[in-house]
């Protein structure tokens, strides 16, 4: 096994480690590392050759595989969302992302292409059994056995044939300790990179989160940090009770905060943990109306404590609640969903929220606009995680991104030998894949016209026929598309159907761009506290004026990589994002901005009011330009209706 930051074994090791398995049957600890060793020596004695084939390795068939996935709908409706998120982190790279079952069983894939189809010429694709005995050595096979993340290289791949390939995973748990799966990213071994096992290991961490507040969503629920900060991010540890205080549940966070097993912390009460009765933890929650507490564990260490109780808990009895008076009401609750976590302050994004809000639990299709980068998948995400199909799938298509003569495979599947090159068990198609769930077709515009007459059919009648024929096979779904094209436009000129169009736009969402929002500052804090979680990271004064005066043409797409390369560039001591932590093109251009003039004393001030900034700035271009709207718009790089909407909030504040 290798942790993220040790190098991989040279090709001279793994040759004597094969030299001395053939010629004794063992292989050396102290040249493989235990792991290795172990899991060649489990390889031989499960009478694997290293030269050979894999003979006997099971492969599901299509009806085994739907079974599969059916049984494993809860893993998938987690992982599907995590693994779109790291695709897009880590698209282009010559490499794809595998979530298996916790027998090894290859459940669902995606990636690049042309890697698939390489991978696909050693069965690594769905319906494939990965399991340590069949393959031999691999990252998904073994971090199963082992229990623990892996990175396999090269040639510490037991088959040889499967030498080419580089490969971290990581098991996948509940908050019981079950074993449920793995994730796998695999790649060319010469693309190997030694952070790659940080990326998975972290999208688990997502994935068991997000299982986690699903499994005990109507339990007492605590969420624990050494950072007040740190509550309620992916780094923090979570415990779910039962009405008496006992442990029902916890994150592997959990279990490395308290220096406790799955096996002993489940039958435990929570006052042999933290130096706090369950009554005072209560009391507590009901006085501060829900703010975190400061506690200690058993072993005197500090932590910051926030206790969300869940539905059932509402019903205990009230000596759990009340062991004094109450001070007052406590606040009225505000939804707490993934919509709500996007309202940065922007009126116009406010209203799109709010209107999403109101078609949740409606069969209404969404058609998402807006300019490249502006957000439109993340706010379908948020959709689907914040409305009643949270718990299926969200099965993502970009339809710019397929060769027309694989987008209809892709979407609508196909039968075994459809066409050349088709995999000999048949797919099942991204729309079948969001049965019960949602369906996002990112691009829109961009489908090609016979296409789309297919997309009609299957919208109004709910009938997926395969590519290839067969019976037709009914789904549900809730659709989200979204477009950079105007689609009104396409349709005048032939290139969009009407009809298709009608169907699509149940409610239209405009999203704004980053340059005529009004909540610059409000978001920029936001990625930062997601990007570095308790570390107080803010933007430098200067900096903080030529972000107000930048048009973003990449829009929330360009302002989080930027913030998130100048984060991973910070020193673990800095807390300031300052010019040297920008990328040299954007620095640039950041550069070339005019700067905004420091009237006072407070602008000096890290937390700098982007707002004051922004309507000096456009004070500032109606001077430059002589009272000319239009020009001033146009120099500002927005439309004139936001410099009218920006100027009454100037001089209306």
């Amino acid at each position: 096994m290798h942790p993220a930051l040790t190098p991989v074994l040279s090709p001279a090791q793994v040759r004597e480690a094969h030299r001395q398995l053939n010629s004794s049957g063992e292989v050396s600890a102290q040249l493989l590392g235990p792991v290795l060793a172990r899991s060649w020596q489990r390889s031989a004695e499960a009478g694997l050759s290293p030269t050979a084939r894999p003979a006997g390795a099971p492969h599901a068939s299509s009806a085994q595989l739907r079974q599969a996935l059916e049984q494993q709908r809860e893993l998938l409706a987690h992982a599907l969302p995590v693994m779109n998120f790291l695709h897009e982190q880590t698209q282009d790279s010559d490499g794809m992302l595998v979530l298996a079952d916790p027998d090894g069983l290859l459940l669902h894939s995606l990636g690049d292409l042309q890697f698939m189809h390489r991978a696909e010429r050693v069965a690594l694709r769905p319906g494939a059994n990965w399991h340590e005995r069949w393959r031999g050595t691999n990252a998904v096979g073994t971090a199963l056995v082992e229990a623990q993340p892996m990175v396999v290289h090269g040639g510490e791949h037991f088959l040889e044939r499967n030498a080419f390939l580089t490969c971290a995973a990581a098991p996948i748990h509940d908050s019981q300790g079950r074993l449920l799966g793995a994730l796998d990213l695999s790649g060319d071994h010469r693309g190997y990179h030694r952070h790659t096992l940080g990326l998975v290991r972290s999208a688990v961490r997502m994935i068991e989160h997000r299982l986690f507040e699903t499994r005990h969503g109507d339990q007492l629920r605590l969420r624990l940090h050494s950072q007040p900060e740190g509550l309620s991010t992916m780094t923090e540890s979570l415990l779910a009770l039962s009405g008496d205080g006992w442990v029902t549940g916890a994150n592997k966070a959990a279990l490395s905060l308290l220096g406790q097993p799955w096996q002993t912390l489940g039958g435990l009460p929570i006052e042999q943990l933290l130096e706090v009765s369950i009554d005072r933890l209560m009391a507590g929650a009901q006085r501060t109306g829900g703010a975190p507490q400061r506690v200690q564990t058993v072993q005197g260490q500090a932590l910051w404590l926030r206790i969300e109780p869940g539905q059932a808990s509402l019903s205990m009895p009230a000596r759990v609640f009340v062991t004094q008076p109450a001070p007052g009401p406590l606040p009225t609750p505000v939804p707490a969903d993934e919509l709500a976590a996007l309202d940065t302050g922007d009126p116009t994004l406010h209203a799109v929220l709010a209107r999403a809000r109101r078609v949740l639990d409606k069969p209404i299709a969404l058609l998402l606009q807006g300019e490249s980068g502006a957000g439109k998948e993340v706010l379908a995400r948020a959709v689907h995680r914040s409305g009643p199909r949270r718990a299926q799938a969200f099965v993502a298509v970009n339809c710019a991104a397929l060769p027309e003569s694989l987008i209809e495979a892709e979407l609508f599947g196909y039968r075994p030998g459809a066409f050349t090159g088709a995999s000999r068990e048949g797919a099942p198609g991204r729309i079948r894949e969001a049965d019960g769930g949602v369906l996002f077709l990112d691009e829109i515009g961009d489908m090609p016209l016979a296409m789309q007459a297919r997309l009609l059919r299957v919208l109004q009648d709910r009938l997926v026929v395969p590519l290839g024929g067969g019976k037709p096979v009914p789904v549900d779904i809730q659709l989200i598309c979204a477009t950079h094209h105007a689609l009104r436009e396409q349709m005048r000129t032939g290139q969009f159907r009407e009809d298709l169009y009608y169907r699509l736009n149940g409610l239209t969402l405009q999203l704004p761009p980053l340059r005529e929002r009004q909540d610059l500052p409000a978001l920029v804090q936001h990625l930062l506290e997601e990007l570095a979680p308790g570390q107080a990271v803010q933007l430098a004064p200067e900096l903080a004026q030529r972000f107000a005066s930048y048009r973003w043409p990449g829009n929330l797409r360009q302002l989080a990589n930027a913030l998130r390369t100048a984060c991973a560039l910070m020193e673990a001591h800095e807390t300031r994002i300052d010019w040297t932590h920008l990328p040299d093109d954007l620095a640039d251009d950041l550069r070339a901005c005019a700067p905004v003039r420091a009237p006072a004393p407070e602008v000096a001030d890290a937390a700098v009011d982007l707002r004051q900034v922004s309507a000096r700035t456009v004070e500032r271009a109606l001077q430059e330009t002589g009272g000319n709207l239009s020009e001033a718009a146009r120099r500002l790089g927005i439309s004139r209706n936001t410099l009218y909407r920006k100027l009454r909030a100037a001089r209306s504040s």
